[in-house]
């Protein structure tokens, strides 16, 4: 692997490691955080997090993961014929199926509603707890895939 792809290998699997921990924290406490408060006060701070959520360094994290995982699909598919290509492959989609797949698919929709106020807080929380377990194991789990391509390169 040359200097360059090294790289941006590095930078893939660090973007996926970073999405997997900031899904982490959400599963792991703030989330139980928002519960100890009453609903009307869960559901109005996840409302503003929700807000803060959509600014450039999430945003930066999120998408500039995703498109290095696009290019890492696609240098893999290239040289499929090299050691820790199928790693490469595999840890890219996984990433990419539980940052922006799940999150647009399940996340984002019930943000939406909660926004809208179509759906209470416990109905929120039913969905959005699940797939963020979800999304926390896929970005972790396209991380360590994605340290073993690396890894198998050499």
């Amino acid at each position: 692997m040359t200097r360059p792809w090294e790289i941006i290998t590095a930078a893939t699997t660090v973007g996926s490691g970073l999405l997997a921990g900031v899904f982490f924290a959400f599963s792991a406490f703030v989330m139980s955080g928002l519960r100890r408060l009453p609903d009307a006060s869960g559901a109005a701070a996840m409302r503003s997090i929700n807000v803060t959520a959509q600014r450039p360094p999430l945003m930066i994290a999120l998408f500039g993961a995703s498109a290095l995982c696009v290019v890492m699909i696609v240098r893999a598919i290239v040289t499929w014929s090299e050691p820790g290509a199928a790693w490469l492959l595999i840890g890219a989609i996984l990433t990419i199926a539980g940052a922006l797949g799940v999150t647009a698919a399940i996340n984002v929709p019930l943000n939406n509603r909660l926004d809208a106020g179509t759906v209470t807080w416990s109905q929120f929380l039913a969905g959005w707890d699940p797939a963020n377990h979800a999304r926390t194991l896929l970005c972790l789990a396209g991380c360590a895939v994605l340290v073993v391509g690396a890894l198998r390169r050499h």
